[in-house]
Order: C-alpha cells, then structure tokens, then sequence
C-alpha cells in the first residue's frame, strides 16, 4: 500500500507526476475529469485544528468526486482508548483513504502500518509534507511559468528558513530539499537547531546530512531564491510562548533581512502569520510575498496526491 507520511515518500518520477498532475487540476479547476474519486468515501482525522489543512481536503475530495468524512478525536473511540491498530484496520473496512493531523509522528507511521487503503499525513509534530510539496509547486510555477519544468525549476535553488528549526516545518524543508535537489540553509537561536530524528531519517534514506545550521540570519539568506519562516509557538507550545519570543526575535524576517537574499527571491510562509513577531506586515505585502498562493495551491497538490495514491491502490 502506498502512503504519503513525508516527503521521501514520493520517487523524484512520481513527484513530476504529483506536479503535473496539480498544474492540470489548478488550470482546470471545476472542468476537469474524470471523477477519480467518485463513490470513494475518504477519512479526515484531526486531532489538530486547522484552516487550510481540512478546508483544502475537504474542497479537493468533493472536487475529485468523493465524500470526506471530518472526525475529530471525540468522534473517535481513539479518545476512549481504542488503540490506533484498530482504528485503522476498522477505517480501512469503510472507506478509501484517510488523512491524519495529530501530533506525534509514530502514530501516523503506525496508523500506516495496519492501514489497508492510503494513509497521507496532514501534519505532525515531526513533518508537514502536504504544505512542502505546495510550497515547492509555487515556487516553481513563479519561476518556470504555465509550461516550463517544475521539478527541474527547483534543482540548485537556496531556500534560507529562518525561526525555529528544530521543529516540523524546519525538518520538512530539510527533507524535500534534499528530495528536490536544493540547498538549504537554516538560521535559529542555539538550542533550537535541527534535532536528531530529522538526521536519523536522512541516514536512513541514505540521504546527506550536511545540511547548513547558523545562528547567523544574514548568513542564511545571503544568495537565496527563498526566505521561508513559519510561527515561533506551534500548536501544544503555547505556554513557551513567551520566552520564545525573546530567543528568535533575532530572526524576524524584516524588510533589511529580506532584501539581503537575492534581488527576486521569493518569500513563504506556510501561515497563519503572526506580523510583528516571527515576520514584518511590510515583508508579507510585498510583491514578492506568495504567501497566499501556498495556500490555494495546498488544494491542487493535494488532489494530485489523492489522485496518485488511489491510482496505486487500484493497480494493486
């Protein structure tokens, strides 16, 4: 059975195919077919809330022909102590897929594991993959246009993120740089670097581990086509919040910090934005801001993926 948890996931073959599959989608939004999830009926688990994550899905089964099914921890005998084997193997007996957003990563590799129809994780603690690929979609298509190569748009870029970089967007990126064949820097207070189990997951994929950590913003975005930050205090970090504040204040994404990468780099956020903490309001209305192209092209690389992921499982 073939799932989507991280980034590694997908053979550089398929992702062209993910990509090309999302530029189909986004320019024929409503006119495209066939259907290829009609009569399918696909799980929506979030232990997490969201915006973009549940909406996007939510919109992209429909558009695709299926039903999905929102069910939050209370709807679940889960919140009872059913075990998530169970749970997965009872699932797999009603419907043909499920998207997972929760907070430890072992679960959803579990979750996977005794899952007998495709399992895509909408988030964790450890690895956002879905906003990943729609962040490489657009900045892709910014620098290839309607017909040129996305994959190949990525190969050599610099990404600079700056903020927390222990946590799951940091581990994400490091991830799908190496994936997409880009170089990534990654700026943050000491004690927040990149942990161990991102490392252990690069050596177990036979994947480098030199990837570049600095305590030094300016050094990360010099030369870079990305200048990428995401919140200080992610979900279940609420009570650090404060103290966080005082230890990244340092790499606020300024207008300054900003026009130290190159000319016409990009800047991404995978939102919501905090203005004033983790980015400046100037940054975010900047022209090159594609803040809120992410967003909608969370919906075009996510059918792509369903779309995949159900093409395997019928070729089964």
């Amino acid at each position: 059975m073939k799932h989507f948890l991280k980034e590694t996931d997908m053979k550089p073959s398929e992702l062209g195919e993910v990509f090309a599959l999302a530029r189909d989608f986004k320019r024929k939004r409503g006119r495209h077919a066939p259907p290829v999830l009609s009569g399918q009926t696909w799980a929506l688990i979030f232990a997490k809330s969201s915006t973009r994550t549940r909406v996007s899905f939510e919109v992209g089964i429909n558009e695709l022909g299926g039903h999905p099914l929102y069910l939050n921890k209370n709807d679940l005998q889960l919140g009872r102590g059913e075990s998530i084997e169970d749970t997965a193997k009872v699932l797999s007996r009603f419907v043909h897929g499920i998207v997972i957003r929760t907070f430890d990563h072992a679960d959803v590799v579990r979750l996977a594991a005794a899952s007998s129809v495709p399992v895509i994780n909408g988030l964790t603690d450890f690895l956002h993959p879905c906003q990943i690929y729609a962040d490489a979609f657009t900045a892709a298509e910014k620098w290839v246009g309607p017909d040129g190569d996305l994959v190949g748009a990525l190969k050599g870029r610099k990404i600079a993120f700056l903020g927390d970089t222990s946590f799951n967007m940091a581990n994400s990126w490091i991830l799908g740089a190496s994936l997409f064949g880009m170089r990534i820097s990654l700026a943050g207070p000491a004690g927040h670097e990149p942990g161990e189990q991102v490392r252990a997951q690069l050596k177990a994929e036979g994947r480098p581990t030199e990837f570049e950590f600095t305590t030094d913003a300016m050094k990360a975005v010099a030369g870079a086509d990305i200048v990428y930050t995401d919140v200080w205090a992610s979900m279940g970090q609420e009570d650090e919040a404060a103290a966080r504040t005082g230890r990244m204040r340092p790499y606020c994404v300024t207008a300054t910090l900003f026009a130290a990468a190159k000319p016409d780099a990009l800047f991404m956020h995978c939102l919501p934005a905090h203005p004033g903490e983790e980015v400046e309001q100037a940054v975010l209305d900047n022209p090159r801001s594609i803040i809120f192209d992410e967003a909608e092209n969370r919906l075009h690389v996510q059918k792509a993926l369903m779309s995949v992921l159900s093409a395997s499982r019928a070729g089964e």
